[in-house]
């Protein structure tokens, strides 16, 4: 990480309270700039080495009507001096630059919560757009709850009056201003953001404009009266290493390069626009220097084809999708299964069905990605777990894929790919590497008159050898019709059918060899059993992490499996699933891989589901795991 700016030494006109953690959320219009504010505020964080987890939740429209419900864009920080697992369940700070905001959000604020309010916000219009009848400054609504009214918009078109800035565009400025204000209450570094603002904008004016009123916001903080004290988290007890802040999209390329680079193939990623996946293509594209070749398609299909022919022509063929776009992918991926070639398909999942909610997380594809093709087509699954995890797995899903010759799914969702959190820097030297050999006439296997089979597998993977186009003496055919099991010429004999289909599947089991014997986090008794293991996947991990570690603080003997491969699922998984006397599946679906498990060990696994696009809570899992120990 950067050298780590010192933050400003503590106003000594009123006191400083140290906290142990904080949660803040920023809301406003869709046009406030509150992804922009909160993702500045937690590169602040990140600098001033707290540990730290972020939820952004916007609408799906581009421009939602101003001032309306559905317009409300919204950004939650949680940051401590201990480890972070979650957003938050509390909010400690809600920022409402509207009314609108405000209604949306307030549920979310802990009793005796501060609220932040733009009162500028708080006309007779505003309140009719978000539906309040009264103004609820001044009805009761905020009772219970610490509120310092701020004239945001008077007090930054006050600081930019000698600019020469429309009111529209002087008004865009306010949120620089709530986020001076926000670094101070919170002794954050102000000059990060400072720094981000110069390079930001090239327009002199308008940088000049938002440098001045995020000074102006933070100089507010000291000589207004409205704030009792100011807050202090201390730095977290963090691994020694190199950090940065990173989203879920960010790690999932660059453990794509990373993956490319140590393999030694080209990366080819084939893709078309779809929310949450988008990012990942403009992340890749930003890094054309390590051999990266970026497509965007014209449609979904397009874009798995051309990964898929990337692939035959001997490049780490990518694609990426969310939500309906993985069904439109099936046909291709079961052309990758019945070719056998390595495919790399990145699902980051939203709320379904059909369009669904674009922009709200769900692990709504866990089904689909196992069994979502036709004919017997099965395939790797695997899922990131956190922001920075994606990174790991992005570089497994390549590793086995090309190891393996087959397509693989890694499953991320909104959460994780919009979400960030603190992440170690790894040695990339110390990634276990998997150079290529790619069949040569030397090495290719023959039959006796010397022509080449292409459907002979390794003995301990059952891979099939991986010839490229223009290999002189290595030309066979390929396509979606059977293939030998032997020359790779069309078959239609149903014993080499049947026997191939199984092969196929035997392949795919046998990544199992691959998996680490299962973790369980938290504990049991002596003897190795519990009363309730917790078994999880995917972006659930922190909720699930935190809420076994508060039950296990009460004295419930709890553990907590989180699975990295869902296809095929840990060998030893049954024997740790049979030392404890309750399973409790949570998911952010209609319950998922609780049928995976329950018909896989026939076990009457307890489901916890929930499906409102917005992540589970630490409590909520804490109360579901007492419910289960009863």
């Amino acid at each position: 990480m950067a050298e780590i700016p010192t933050p400003p030494a503590p106003s000594a006109a009123r006191p400083t309270r140290r906290l142990p953690e904080v949660t803040v959320l920023f809301a406003g219009d869709s046009g406030d700039g509150m992804q922009l504010t909160g993702s500045q505020f937690s590169h602040a964080t990140a600098l001033a080495r707290n540990d730290l987890a972020t939820l952004p939740d916007f609408p799906a429209e581009i421009r939602a009507p101003a001032g309306t419900l559905y317009g409300v864009s919204a950004f939650q920080l949680h940051f401590g001096e201990h480890a972070v697992h979650t957003p938050g369940d509390e909010v400690d700070l809600l920022v409402a630059m509207n009314p609108a905001a405000l209604k949306v959000n307030l549920h979310r604020v802990r009793p005796g919560g501060l609220v932040l309010v733009n009162t500028n916000s708080f006309e007779p219009r505003d309140l009719a757009l978000a539906g309040y009848e009264t103004s609820p400054l001044d009805d009761g609504t905020l009772d219970g709850y610490e509120v310092v009214r701020v004239e945001l918009t008077k007090l930054t078109r006050e600081a930019l009056a000698d600019f020469d800035l429309s009111t529209k565009e002087t008004d865009r400025s306010k949120n620089m201003f709530a986020l001076g204000l926000a670094l101070w209450l919170y002794t954050r570094p102000i000059e990060p953001a400072r720094a981000w603002v110069r390079a930001k904008f090239k327009d002199e004016t308008i940088r000049e404009a938002n440098l001045r009123a995020l000074n102006k916001g933070y100089d507010y903080g000291e000589v207004t009266e409205a704030f009792a004290a100011r807050y202090e988290v201390a730095p977290a007890p963090l691994e020694p290493g190199v950090y940065r802040a990173i989203k879920g999209n960010e790690a999932l390329a660059l453990g794509l390069v990373a993956a490319a680079t140590r393999s030694g193939l080209p990366l080819f990623y084939g893709s078309y626009p779809i929310t949450p996946a988008s990012d990942l293509l403009h992340a890749l594209a930003r890094h054309k220097e390590f051999g990266v070749r970026t497509f965007q398609a014209e449609d979904e299909i397009a874009a798995v084809g051309a990964a898929v022919g990337a692939a035959f022509g001997g490049s780490l063929g990518v694609t990426a999708t969310s939500g309906p776009g993985l069904a439109l992918k099936g046909e291709f991926i079961g052309l990758g299964v019945m070719t056998e070639l390595p495919l790399v398909v990145v699902d980051v999942q939203r709320a379904g069905p059909s369009t669904g909610m674009p922009t709200k997380t769900e692990q709504s594809d866990l089904l689909i990605a196992v069994y979502g093709r036709n004919g017997e087509a099965p395939v790797p699954v695997l899922a990131a777990k956190t922001p920075g995890d994606c990174f790991e797995a992005a570089y497994e899903a390549c590793r086995v894929a090309v190891t393996y010759m087959t397509p693989v799914i890694l499953l991320s969702d909104g959460y994780l790919g919009n979400g960030a959190e603190p992440w170690r820097i790894p040695d990339v030297d110390a990634l276990p590497p998997f150079p290529v050999r790619f069949a040569s006439r030397e090495t290719a296997p023959r039959a006796d008159d010397g022509s080449f089979l292409p459907y002979v597998r390794d003995e301990r993977t059952l891979a099939r050898p991986w010839a490229t186009p223009g290999t002189p003496g290595l030309e066979h055919r390929i396509g979606g019709l059977e293939k030998d099991a032997r020359t790779g010429g069309v078959s239609y004999d149903p014993h080499n059918h049947e026997h191939m289909v199984k092969t196929r599947a035997a392949k795919v089991a046998r990544v199992a060899q691959e998996i680490p014997p299962t973790e369980v986090e938290g504990d049991a008794a002596e003897d190795g059993r519990g009363d309730v293991l917790v078994v999880g996947w995917g972006s659930t991990y922190g909720a699930l992490k935190a809420g076994v570690e508060r039950a296990r603080a009460q004295g419930l003997r709890v553990g907590h499996v989180h699975l990295r491969w869902i296809n095929p699922l840990p060998p030893d998984l049954g024997d740790v699933i049979g030392r404890f006397r309750t399973v409790l599946v949570p998911e952010l679906n209609d319950g998922q891989l609780v049928r995976l498990l329950r018909e896989r060990f026939l076990i009457p696994a307890r489901s916890l589901t929930k499906i409102q696009g917005l992540p589970f809570k630490a409590s909520e899992i804490e109360a579901a795991l007492h419910a289960a120990a009863e």
